[in-house]
């Protein structure tokens, strides 16, 4: 299953790879392909890295757990595939994008556009079964994303990363902030995005930042 991970992801983390924890949870996850209905699909479980190799990262963004539900989750935090109705804290980051830097509303909620242009896009958790929010937590996946978010720590500078929420920013305690650009706010989520996610300005921000050591800034519109 590793072997689908892009190829300057694997040369990164091939140590890791290597690792009995890493080991035993591909060996979990497999076989609940076979037993299990699990998303995303086993050929999107590293979407995130394929279509932002490590050269590129700029930008990353932390999600928890895949979405559950039918055709919603393809590899990519807060992301759902084509034609998928566009989930509550998704609608809530296109409602900040309007208000932030006057974006129209898409009616797609693919964000693949983004990981294209140097946005990692990783939940902590890359699988899950269907239905059942968290079932693959703890499992070894946490730790895997953990060493994906030390790599970039470690190895990039000026690095932007978006925590939106408390799991978000717990599990962004291993970013050296000296090196990189941290922006905290609530979660999106319907239940805590009033709570200071709705008029964080993180996209105008994120770009200011970019702009401001020499990247060019993302074109979070279609």
């Amino acid at each position: 299953m590793k072997e689908k991970i892009e190829k300057s992801w694997k040369d990164v983390l091939q140590h890791e790879f290597e690792k009995e924890y890493f080991k035993k949870l591909i060996k979990f996850v497999e076989q609940e392909y076979v037993t299990q209905t699990i998303y995303p699909k086993a050929s999107e479980v590293f979407n995130a890295f394929e279509l932002c190799p490590f050269s590129k990262v700029k930008v990353v963004i932390i999600g928890q757990d895949p979405y559950h539900g039918e055709n919603q989750a393809h590899g990519l935090c807060f992301s759902v595939k084509k034609g998928v109705r566009t989930p509550p804290s998704l609608k809530n980051i296109y409602k900040e994008l309007k208000a932030d830097i006057g974006m129209e509303i898409p009616e797609s909620g693919n964000l693949e556009h983004w990981a294209k242009q140097g946005i990692l896009m990783i939940n902590a958790t890359l699988t899950v079964r269907a239905s059942s929010a968290g079932s693959h937590q703890k499992k070894g996946w946490e730790e895997f994303t953990d060493a994906v978010i030390k790599k970039v720590s470690e190895q990039k500078e000026n690095v932007v990363f978006l925590l939106w929420g408390a799991y978000a920013q717990k599990k962004g305690q291993i970013i050296d902030r000296k090196k990189h650009h941290i922006l905290e706010s609530a979660h999106p989520s319907p239940f805590s995005a009033h709570r200071g996610f709705l008029g964080n300005k993180h996209f105008s921000k994120t770009n200011n930042y970019l702009k401001s050591v020499g990247k060019e800034a993302i074109k979070w519109e279609k």
